[in-house]
């Protein structure tokens, strides 16, 4: 029994495994490769010369997409008082303290991305196991633990992505939709790609990034020239 469906096998014969393709180029073809009827999203995996065991060699951070994932997330707020105020006038999709704790404990999860104020993350805490298992819980690190919840809210909002380095020693990231414009994923990936350079740790040594790769969510993967960004 063949492994993918006719579609794919007919759009992957577009695609040489051993090119290495320019980053437009890339973009074009999982665009021309994307065989499902729906929007599939843009994806990006990136495998760093980094020891994913070593704390000083970890490479976690955040990044604001220019024009954004094409799925607007859902944001929720623990914040009380005027922060309360404050982030339910730049957007966020629910804002609570208590109340919101007590929905999730209940089972409750109809949101993507979580933004608590500092003063709130003594009670946020309790949820630990909770919010950690599903990589929802509130960090500084990505900016998601702020008095400046209207920052928050909009950067999320425009389109603002946390990158994680894997077990495996690799970042995996979406890019935008197929329907988006080519200029527009490349200016998406280049930013990425930026950010992932800036947060190289002192302590990797050797090539820092091994290889790149783009797909589609139902297409194949196409390998990407990493001299453009050395």
């Amino acid at each position: 029994m063949p492994k993918h469906g006719k579609k794919y096998r007919e759009v992957a014969q577009l695609v040489n495994a051993e090119t290495l393709y320019d980053p437009s180029e890339a973009i074009e073809l999982v665009k021309k490769t994307a065989p499902a009827k729906f929007d599939e999203t843009v994806d990006v995996a990136v495998r760093l010369g980094v020891d994913p065991r070593k704390q000083d060699q970890a490479v976690r951070g955040v990044v604001v997409l220019p024009h954004g994932t094409g799925k607007t997330k859902r944001v929720l707020v623990f914040a009380k008082g005027e922060k309360a105020k404050e982030a339910e006038a730049a957007g966020a999709d629910f804002v609570g303290d208590q109340d919101m704790i007590n929905k999730i404990q209940q089972g409750w999860f109809e949101f993507d991305v979580c933004v608590a104020t500092p003063d709130m993350m003594s009670e946020v805490g309790k949820l630990g196991r909770i919010l950690g298992g599903k990589g929802l819980m509130p960090n500084p690190k990505a900016g998601t633990v702020t008095f400046d919840v209207t920052k928050a809210v909009q950067e999320i909002k425009a389109g603002k992505i946390e990158y994680r380095l894997d077990k495996a020693g690799q970042i995996h990231a979406p890019l935008g939709k197929v329907s988006f414009e080519a200029d527009k994923l490349q200016e998406n990936f280049k930013a990425l790609v930026d950010a992932l350079l800036r947060a190289k740790p002192a302590a990797a040594k050797g090539v820092y990034l091994k290889s790149i790769a783009v797909s589609s969510t139902m297409g194949p993967s196409v390998r990407v020239n990493l001299q453009s960004f050395r």
